[in-house]
């Protein structure tokens, strides 16, 4: 679809091949996001979305158009600094063409209106649905790593944060919940539109709104915590994520201070096992926690929030960043909650089970579809359980405070935590990471240095 308003000229364009070899066609080059408006008008029956999101961004490269990614909405109009502009949809990318041009160093704003049924597309690494997903009792979003613009059109790579504010308009009695702080609830009598504020930089795959029925439940600690439940889940699946308080506690000694505003999951009664460590809210299916340690669950996703979200990618073949980060630290949970033989144990089944099933690519480079693989979490823990081993627990957590204090609202790469590994205990640990993060063969299974 075309729609012209003025000229069009020589175009010194924003690059619609994203910044990221594993998806090239995700992400732009041409300019930086700030901030994302988000407005979404939903009719849960119909699975119907009315949206208009506003992007606050700038040029990093003098601009006469830019592309933005959006998956299969339609296109009402798009205005660039209160100016109509001319938009063409390419595949997956909605290339706008401002009235004007843009000059490198220069702030402006896009305001897209869009509609349509938003759905969700295939996983990379999976045949699960990522995106926009519309279930019996309402939606929910879950978008890594490529679901974003499945419901709104965005910047849609981890390496360009930014920050996000939601307008949920919703029938009575669903409500609209996503990210950051709930600031207003705006009764217009049949509906009500819920307003969201997600103040910390926001990778694009770590937004989501849930539509639907909840119970919320709030929960003292350390930071709010809020827990959207839906109706009907039993008091077993609600039981892992009670112990937050003393989770959020348990991982600010260990990593620094929780790095966002406050915390809760939403726990959607759709029996999938998935979960995804949505910034501030996690989003968890039913049955996530149908497993032999449900807890575990629960501390990966919670821990994401330091390795993952506080701290991005920079690109995602560094995603053992988040998994293995995120892992280790749930079997660090496990530690201190039952004991040193459930560690033990965890840590010998995760090493027979890449044994078993190696993922025939380095865990720092998997591939697209490695990249979720569970090769990639289980090595990536290992490796840290070594590193832990080699310079000693005191060492180990100032590691990773550093890095997450270095990084934080930012990204980095699997570089910049070697580097910073070397740089804080004094020491050259190339000789380590490498087998574990670089070569195929797996290394021995860890054992404490000798000294």
């Amino acid at each position: 679809m075309k729609v012209h308003a003025g000229p069009v000229r020589p175009a010194r364009s924003g690059s619609a091949a994203g910044p990221d070899p594993y998806f090239p066609g995700q992400g732009n080059g041409g300019y930086d996001a700030d901030h994302y408006a988000i407005d979404l008008s939903v009719d849960p029956a119909d699975n119907y979305i009315t949206g208009s999101t506003t992007m606050q961004a700038r040029a990093t490269q003098d601009l006469d158009s830019l592309t933005m990614d959006l998956k299969g909405l339609r296109v009402a109009e798009v205005k660039v600094d209160h100016e109509l502009a001319t938009i063409e949809r390419e595949g997956d990318e909605l290339r706008i063409t401002p009235a004007h041009s843009l000059a490198q160093g220069q702030p402006f704003e896009v305001v897209v209106n869009y509609s349509g049924r938003p759905k969700p597309v295939p996983g990379p690494s999976f045949p699960a649905p990522t995106g926009w997903i519309h279930h019996d009792q309402g939606s929910f979003v879950v978008s890594q790593p490529n679901g974003a613009s499945t419901w709104y059109p965005v910047n849609d790579h981890p390496s360009d944060k930014a920050t996000y504010s939601f307008h949920l308009t919703v029938p009575k009695p669903f409500m609209g919940v996503a990210n950051g702080n709930l600031t207003r609830m705006v009764d217009l009598g049949d509906h009500t539109t819920y307003h969201w504020e997600a103040r910390d930089p926001m990778a694009s795959y770590l937004s989501t709104v849930l539509i639907g029925e909840f119970e919320p439940v709030e929960q003292a600690g350390s930071v709010p915590i809020r827990h959207y439940f839906a109706p009907g889940l039993s008091d077993e699946v609600k039981a892992p994520h009670l112990r937050s308080p003393e989770m959020i506690d348990f991982f600010s000694q260990r990593l620094g201070d929780y790095p966002f505003e406050r915390f809760g999951s939403a726990v959607v009664n759709v029996p999938f096992r998935g979960a995804l460590e949505t910034q501030t809210l996690p989003v968890y299916g039913s049955a996530s926690t149908h497993r032999e340690n449900p807890e575990l669950v629960v501390a990966h996703e919670l821990a994401h929030q330091w390795f993952g979200d506080s701290v991005s990618v920079e690109g995602w073949k560094d995603i053992w960043l988040n998994e293995g980060f995120a892992t280790y630290a749930s079997w660090l949970w496990l530690e201190h909650s039952q004991g040193q033989q459930a560690f033990t144990d965890t840590l010998r089944g995760a090493y027979e089970h890449i044994q078993r099933a190696p993922l025939g690519a380095p865990i720092a480079d998997p591939g697209p579809a490695g990249i979720l693989m569970p090769q990639v979490y289980l090595r990536g823990a290992l490796c840290l359980h070594a590193l832990r081993l080699e310079v000693g627990d005191q060492t180990f957590f100032d590691i990773l405070k550093t890095h997450l204090a270095d990084h934080r609202n930012g990204n980095a790469a699997t570089a910049d935590f070697e580097a910073t590994a070397s740089r804080v205990s004094g020491r050259d640990l190339s000789a380590l990471f490498t087998p574990w993060l670089h070569d195929l063969d797996l290394p021995p299974f860890p054992q404490p240095a000798s000294r």
